[in-house]
């Protein structure tokens, strides 16, 4: 078969069979020290593009792809970034080094250092980032969720999609200025959710053990729930009234599939218990419930109110497709 009709997670299960059991099921790999690591490729015309971002854009969205995976591994300190790049010859100096600037911004907000990497020419731009970080309280993974646990979000989904439906000229309709504003701001900047560890390890209940299973949401919020449910050995319910809408967003025709599956909103989606995820809750600033984890034999995502499946037509960008 070839990749387009493997898909990127057939792909990767079958790949899986390289590494041993369960080393390529969560964000990123633990080492030895509680150390995390993570590998991203960004390219060109997949991942960015000069229409749409400035080479410093790039250079902080490069990062924040890589840390935002460590925040899903329950990393609360940076080590640093190691940097591959690929370019054709005629690419300019000044795209290269507002790539840099854009990198050290984020190293500069987050923690970390440009640790090294590698330069080649070749016929596209590539940049291969590689992220370290140590662990904070406990690891978080995406199998160590259980029925009953509740699903939280720690912040809104869809404005991604939205920043980049307005940077391309899709979106014709009067946007708010200042949702335009933080919905181009999502797109070209996001925020990795390195201070949700601090919040978890605050809100944590008194006597209970470390038990945190989550995601990041870069490949979108239906994606997530699915990742986490099939780890997890459980069905995932999503509630329609609960979804993490940016309430400016809410009205938009879009709203409800760019929550799903836009992507790229990096935001971390979690299982907790009942009481951890309400003392979380009111720790962390826009983090809510949208769901729960339940006994199934497979997994599955279905609607809390109604019972029936999510509609998969629209599961969010596919590589190789």
């Amino acid at each position: 078969m070839r990749l387009d009709q493997l898909g990127e997670w057939e792909l990767i299960d079958r790949l899986s069979a390289y590494a041993p059991p369960g080393q390529l099921a969560d964000d990123a790999a633990i080492l030895p020290g509680a150390v995390v690591v993570n590998t991203d490729v960004l390219v060109d015309t997949v991942h960015f593009s000069d229409a749409t971002m400035s080479a410093q854009d790039l250079g902080w969205r490069a990062a924040a792809a890589n840390l935002s995976d460590l925040a899903a591994m329950g990393c609360s300190d940076v080590i640093g970034l190691t940097v591959g790049l690929v370019a054709p010859g005629a690419t300019p100096w000044s795209w290269v080094d507002g790539v840099y600037q854009g990198l050290s911004e984020a190293l500069a907000r987050f923690g970390g250092t440009l640790l090294g990497g590698d330069c080649s020419s070749g016929s596209q731009r590539l940049l291969a980032i590689t992220a370290l970080g140590r662990l904070g309280p406990g690891a978080i993974r995406r199998g160590d969720g259980q029925p009953g646990d509740w699903l939280l979000s720690t912040g809104p989904h869809g404005l991604s999609r939205l920043g980049l439906a307005l940077l391309q000229g899709e979106r014709s309709a009067a946007i708010p200025e200042d949702l335009r504003e933080r919905a181009i701001r999502a797109h070209q900047r996001p925020l990795p959710r390195l201070d949700a560890i601090p919040a978890l390890e605050a809100s944590q209940p008194q006597g209970s053990p470390w038990r945190v299973a989550g995601t990041d949401s870069s490949d979108g919020l239906q994606r997530a729930l699915l990742n986490l449910a099939k780890a997890s050995g459980c069905g995932a319910q999503l509630r329609r009234t609960g979804l993490p809408l940016d309430p400016a967003m809410a009205p938009l025709a879009d709203a409800e599939r760019w929550c799903l599956n836009g992507g790229e909103d990096f935001e971390l989606v979690l299982a907790l218990e009942p009481t951890w995820a309400e003392r979380l809750c009111a720790a962390l600033p826009g983090c809510q419930v949208i769901g729960e984890l339940v006994e199934h034999s497979s997994p599955t995502l279905t609607w809390s109110e109604t019972g029936l499946p999510l509609q998969e037509s629209d599961p969010g960008y596919r590589h190789f497709s």
